[in-house]
């Protein structure tokens, strides 16, 4: 689809160019308000927390297309696209974008929600780590690296739909447990969730044309293919995220940008490195850079995160978020001067 918008929009004229990411954008920003509201209409009538709502609904529709790309490339021939998708989007999504929601508006937290599901994103990005590092020539991880292999990436499948499984228990609790004490939201769900999925689907797909429209502009424009590909290429794997967790921030739903982005995380880890892995009999190759940078950043910033909600308690506020974004810029300094290729996700 990227493929045939770029050469769309290398064919026409200026106009029609600007029009069309104009209405783009537009079109993405009616479409986080509408997933957002969505997104909260069904937590009221669902009784379940927007938090949880964020981290499965929401975060199954934003990286569903993320995982398709990574498979794709992984069948064809280029793994460590895939896995390199997978990890730069962690860190992005919660440096990136969680740092600059926190900077719109403090985002409210439920202690005992984002704890439980914390631990899970964590728990995820160790795990990873902990099956690609080569532990029978562990002297080696740095130069030679190591591997994901279909084995394992079926292992991430597994625990995806045990994740899914247990949310949707602990949102039945939930439920529960607050079914006595607050009245039911009005309307169906199941048109509350088809409106959702209209949403998510509004998102990805006005996405999914502004970057290779502004891509196609800033090359008109003599702007440094480096430049582009170190930005709105890599930028665009999670505008997705970043509109809706921004969204939400301005709209007051705190809670419900910091699900989209936990629960993205996790899926990143589960859904798009675990399937890409498990439709190559090889695996996904991680070489030496993946231990030197990416798994090093990628871990650090789940843990300033884990840390963060510790001291945090009942909010997210804007001081945390300059910590995120240092963390990421940080990454980005380190990446550039160690990583000749480019950092993924970036």
């Amino acid at each position: 689809m990227d493929d045939a918008l770029a050469h769309f929009f290398s064919q026409v004229h200026w106009s029609l160019l600007l029009a069309s990411i104009a209405i783009s954008l537009l079109v993405l920003g009616k479409a986080a308000d509408m997933l957002v509201d969505q997104a909260v209409g069904l937590s009221d009538t669902l009784r379940i927390p927007p938090m949880v709502v964020g981290a499965t609904v929401v975060s199954l529709g934003t990286t569903a297309p993320e995982a398709a790309v990574s498979v794709l490339a992984a069948v064809q021939g280029a793994p460590g696209l895939a896995l390199g998708n997978a990890v730069g989007s962690v860190i992005a999504d919660t440096g990136l974008i969680l740092g600059l929601a926190c900077l719109i508006a403090p985002l409210r937290l439920d202690p005992k929600i984002v704890n439980r599901q914390g631990w899970i994103q964590l728990g995820a990005g160790v795990l990873l780590v902990l099956l690609i590092v080569p532990w029978s020539r562990i002297g080696q991880t740095f130069g030679e690296g190591g591997r994901l292999s279909q084995q394992s990436g079926f292992l991430l499948l597994v625990l995806l739909a045990a994740y899914l499984y247990v949310s949707v228990r602990w949102a039945g609790q939930q439920r529960a447990e607050t079914e006595a004490s607050e009245d039911s939201g009005q309307g169906s769900p199941w048109l509350t969730l088809l409106k959702l999925v209209v949403a998510l689907a509004l998102v990805v797909i006005s996405a999914h044309v502004v970057i290779p429209g502004v891509t196609e502009a800033a090359m008109r424009l003599s702007v440094p293919e480096s430049v582009i590909a170190a930005t709105l290429v890599a930028f665009g794997t999670s505008l997705p995220e970043l509109v809706t967790a921004v969204t939400a921030a301005r709209r007051g739903h705190g809670e419900l940008a910091v699900g989209n982005v936990i629960g993205a995380d996790i899926l990143n880890v589960l859904f798009v490195a675990g399937a890409s892995a498990a439709v190559t009999p090889v695996g996904l190759h991680a070489g030496g850079n993946f231990f030197s940078v990416l798994f090093p950043a990628m871990l650090f910033i789940l843990v300033v995160f884990r840390i963060g909600i510790f001291v945090s308690r009942d909010a997210l506020r804007r001081g945390f978020g300059y910590v995120l974004l240092v963390s990421y810029c940080i990454y980005i300094v380190a990446g550039y001067y160690l990583l000749p290729e480019g950092l993924p996700g970036a």
